[in-house]
């Protein structure tokens, strides 16, 4: 059995590590020239599930490098008002789970990390056009004239999925109305200084009026900006980084990092079509009566980091006739950000199949059969994210609107500052909160073992 990954994101390279391990004859063909290209934000969060999938999927030292190379976990979750005035905050226990725990990844570390080990698997400058089944086989067509067959075809390549366009075109994606801005800048003596010592150590959220909202995220890693390991660590950790082929690569340096999002009315018309110092000015434009120091942050920031987000969702689809094509992720669920879940339910897709097509290569399963399985599951969860997400980043809100907006921001602060005021309901807030409620454990666990004729 070949398997074909059309797409190098997070999900098709965890997957490739998975058939990897299982001896599965495995190429996966990435539209980017260079490593470093067509990365789309700055951090993702990995939640348990997340933590579980890779766990599963990766080789072990490969998953010590993932820990390895996260960075430091926030102590607080803030609510913030626009002039920085402390509306909820709660200290984040610590944890030292390996796996059972959340995590701040910069994109830039997590795809070098997936892309360790699979030097021989993956192929840049591959810019999948369409695919042909005949019989048993599909072959991958390439603009540069190229070709590849195999025995299946799984599409990771995104919201913009041209496998999707082709083999499912009943699949549709809409906006929700809403567009971010993002961008990143270095951390130093005086950005460090903007923000308050809760908010430099957690993750933070304003809520303003006019339905706008900013989360802001200091990552630091255990490398300084020369790449060097800081004083310090010691132990395991720092001979994992020493020894990680990818930070050779990787471009990621301590930095904090902002997203500005609101209605698309509330923004230029050309919003998607600006860049750099642009985008610096629509957020200062957005901001005028907002506290001196987060006005500084944005001015601070790098322009070549700066980019527009137009928010998009899956519209929910009917399952389809299985076939010896597939996909994953973003390709044929894709959500907003709202839930922060994106990323790790491609990642729960990648175990998921990953399983059956060791079903496969077993003999257990034949491989439409395996696929359906697959989809049947996939399906279903992989849709109730894309609703539930949506639910959390809609144009619809009533917080964009005029009247009701500014009656639901207070409302919202109101309750938050009760909350914040009352230690024991702060804490019974926050163990909700935490207790994940993701994946059956076991879904998210895999034997990978060799093959039957290995044995």
């Amino acid at each position: 059995m070949k398997v074909l990954v059309i797409g190098g994101g997070t999900g098709g390279l965890a997957l490739a590590h998975g058939l990897v391990r299982a001896g599965i004859d495995v190429a996966v063909f990435e539209r980017d020239t260079l490593r470093t290209d067509g990365l789309h934000g700055y951090r993702v969060g990995i939640d348990p599930d997340g933590s579980r999938a890779l766990h599963a999927l990766l080789p072990t030292e490969l998953y010590d490098t993932f820990v390895a190379t996260k960075a430091r976990d926030p102590k607080y979750f803030n609510m913030l008002t626009e002039d920085l005035k402390e509306v909820l905050s709660m200290e984040i226990p610590a944890s030292t789970d390996p796996v059972e725990s959340e995590k701040s990844i910069s994109r830039m570390t997590l795809r070098q990390v997936l892309l360790t080990g699979l030097e021989d698997v993956v192929e840049f400058g591959k810019e999948f056009t369409r695919f042909e089944q005949h019989g048993s086989q599909v072959t991958a067509y390439f603009a540069d004239g190229t070709e590849a067959t195999g025995d299946v075809l799984v599409a990771a390549d995104g919201s913009g999925s041209r496998v999707r366009r082709q083999y499912l075109p009943q699949a549709k994606t809409e906006e929700t109305g809403i567009v971010a801005i993002a961008g990143k800048l270095p951390i130093t003596a005086e950005s460090a200084q903007l923000v308050p010592p809760k908010v430099f150590e957690g993750i933070s959220m304003i809520n303003a009026p006019r339905g706008l909202f900013c989360i802001l995220h200091v990552m630091e890693f255990q490398w300084d900006r020369d790449g060097q390991v800081k004083s310090g660590i010691g132990g395991n950790t720092e001979e994992l980084i020493r020894r990680w082929p990818g930070l050779q690569f990787d471009n990621t340096r301590d930095y904090i990092n902002w997203g500005l999002s609101a209605a698309r009315d509330k923004l230029p018309a050309d919003i998607m079509e600006l860049r750099g110092e642009e985008l610096i000015r629509v957020a200062l434009e957005l901001t005028p009566g907002w506290h001196p120091n987060l006005r500084r942050l944005f001015e601070l920031t790098d322009p070549g980091t700066c980019f527009p987000v137009n928010i998009w969702t899956s519209v929910p689809l009917e399952p389809w006739e299985s076939s010896n094509v597939t996909l994953l992720g973003d390709a044929i669920h894709t959500m907003t950000p709202g839930r922060g879940v994106g990323a790790n339910t491609a990642l729960r897709d990648a175990v998921n199949l990953c399983r059956a097509l060791i079903d496969v290569r077993d003999g257990c399963q034949e491989l439409v059969q395996a696929v359906h399985a697959y989809e049947v599951k996939m399906i279903d969860y992989g849709f109730d994210a894309v609703i539930k997400s949506r639910a959390q980043m809609t144009s619809d809100d009533p917080v964009h609107k005029p009247v009701i907006g500014r009656m639901a921001l207070a409302g919202l602060r109101t309750a938050m500052r009760t909350v914040n005021h009352l230690p024991p309901v702060k804490r019974r807030m926050r163990d909700s909160m935490l207790a994940y409620r993701g994946a059956d454990r076991d879904e998210l666990t895999l034997e990978i073992n060799p093959s039957p004729v290995e044995r």
